[in-house]
C-alpha cells in the first residue's frame, strides 16, 4: 500500500486511525488501517496516517426483464432479453452521490468490484456518459484496474449541473464479466471555494469566487513527519474521529511514549492515507510550529468554522512541505496530475461533455 502518512495529534507524536474506503476500495499513497469514528461520517474516519471510508455507494435501477400479463385468455410471458453468459460486472461506488452539491475539484469516480482488462476500458468509458449544463472538456483516467475517474482539464465551472448515465448492461470487463445494470447519478457543482495552506508560513487562506474570506493560523507536519503537498479535493467530514497509534502500527503498548488514543473534533479529510484538517488538543493554539504528523491543525473555533464552511470536492492546496505531492488516487488528488499525465491513462482521450437541452 505504500508508506503510511504520519498522523497529526499534536504533541503526542501520533498517526491516525483508518479504515478501508467503504466498499469502494479507494487506494492511495498511504497505508490502509482501521477507522474508528464516533459519529456518522460522510467520507472517512481516519487521521493522518491510514486509510479512509467512502460513502457514495453505487446506485441505480436494475434492468429487469418485463413479464407478461395474465387475463382470461392465457398469454405467454414475454421472453427475457438475452444476456451474455458469465458472472455480473459490479460496481462498488460511484462518487459523488446523486443529489449532492460538490466543489470545483471533485472528480466523478467509478470503482469496480473486480479488475477491468485494459482491452475493455475504452468500451466502458464510452458507456459512462456525462451530460452537463454547459460544455466541459475533460477525460477519464484509470487508477489501476478497478477505479476510473473523470475530471475536467481545469476546475469545474461553478454552478454546473452534471449527470452520469452509466449504461453498463451487457458491457464486458474483459475477464468474462458483464454489466447487468444501468446507473444514473446527478449532482451540482457549487460555489468556487478554494483553500491554500502555506506549511512554512503557518497560514491557511480560504477564498470564495476569487476573494479571500478568512486567513487562519495553522500548524502543519514536522520535518520528520511532513504533510503532503499538492491539491487534494475534500473527501468528506466527520464531527469527531478517534485516532489511535495501534491502528497504524505505531505502538500498541500503552507505556510507550508513542502510544495515543484520542478522539478529536471537526475533522475535514483530504486523503485516504489519513490527512485531515482538524483541531488537536495537543496543539490548541496553532500558527507558530510544525508539530503535527502530517495533518493541518486549526484552533478549536477555526476548526469548527472551517468544518461548517467547506464541502466535498473543494480543493485544498498545501505548499512548502518537503514530502511532495500526494498521489492522484490518494483520495481525490486528481489535479496533482498534469493534463498530459491524465490523458496517458485514458482509453478514449479528451472530449467535451454533452450539453443538456
Amino acid at each position: 500500500m505504500g508508506t503510511r502518512t504520519r498522523g497529526s495529534v499534536g504533541n503526542s507524536r501520533g498517526r491516525g486511525t483508518a479504515r478501508r474506503f467503504g466498499t469502494g476500495r479507494i487506494k492511495g499513497g498511504g497505508g490502509i488501517g482501521i477507522a474508528l469514528a464516533t459519529t456518522a461520517v460522510l467520507l472517512g474516519a481516519t487521521a493522518c496516517g491510514a486509510g479512509a471510508s467512502a460513502s457514495g455507494a453505487a446506485t441505480g435501477a436494475a434492468s429487469g426483464a418485463g413479464a407478461g400479463t395474465t387475463t382470461r385468455t392465457a398469454h405467454k410471458a414475454s421472453p427475457e432479453p438475452s444476456r451474455p453468459a458469465g458472472p455480473p460486472m459490479l460496481l462498488n461506488t460511484i462518487t459523488p452521490q446523486t443529489g449532492t452539491t460538490v466543489g470545483v475539484a471533485m472528480p466523478v469516480s467509478v470503482d469496480f468490484t473486480d479488475p477491468v482488462a485494459t482491452s475493455a476500458r475504452a468500451g466502458i468509458e464510452k458507456q459512462l456518459k456525462l451530460t452537463t449544463s454547459v460544455p466541459v472538456n475533460g477525460a477519464w483516467h484509470w487508477f489501476g484496474d478497478r477505479r476510473v475517474d473523470w475530471r475536467p482539464a481545469s476546475y469545474w465551472p461553478s454552478g454546473t449541473k452534471v449527470t452520469l448515465d452509466a449504461e453498463l448492461t451487457g458491457v464486458t470487463d474483459g475477464h468474462g464479466r458483464y454489466g447487468t445494470h444501468a446507473y444514473h447519478h446527478s449532482f451540482t457543482v457549487g460555489s468556487d471555494t478554494e483553500v491554500t495552506v502555506s506549511a512554512p508560513g503557518h497560514t491557511m487562506k480560504v477564498s470564495r469566487d476569487g476573494k479571500v474570506v478568512r486567513t487562519l493560523p495553522i500548524d502543519a507536519g514536522s520535518k520528520s513527519w511532513p504533510s503532503w503537498d499538492g491539491t487534494m479535493a475534500v473527501m468528506g467530514k466527520a464531527k469527531t474521529v478517534r485516532m489511535t497509534s495501534c491502528s497504524v502500527n505505531i505502538s500498541c503498548d500503552k507505556k510507550s511514549p508513542d502510544y495515543y488514543d484520542l478522539t478529536l473534533p471537526w475533522d475535514v479529510q483530504l486523503t485516504s492515507s489519513g490527512t485531515y484538517i482538524h483541531y488537536s488538543t495537543g496543539d490548541p493554539y496553532p500558527g507558530h510550529s510544525s508539530g503535527s504528523h502530517g495533518c493541518v491543525h486549526l484552533s478549536l473555533a477555526d476548526a469548527k468554522w472551517f468544518y461548517d464552511y467547506v464541502k466535498q470536492g473543494d480543493p485544498v492546496t498545501i505548499t512548502g512541505s518537503p514530502r511532495g505531492n500526494a498521489a492522484g488516487d490518494n483520495g481525490y488528488a486528481d489535479f496533482n496530475l498534469t493534463w498530459s499525465q491524465w490523458l496517458a491513462q485514458s482509453a478514449t482521450g479528451a472530449h467535451a461533455t454533452s450539453v443538456a437541452l
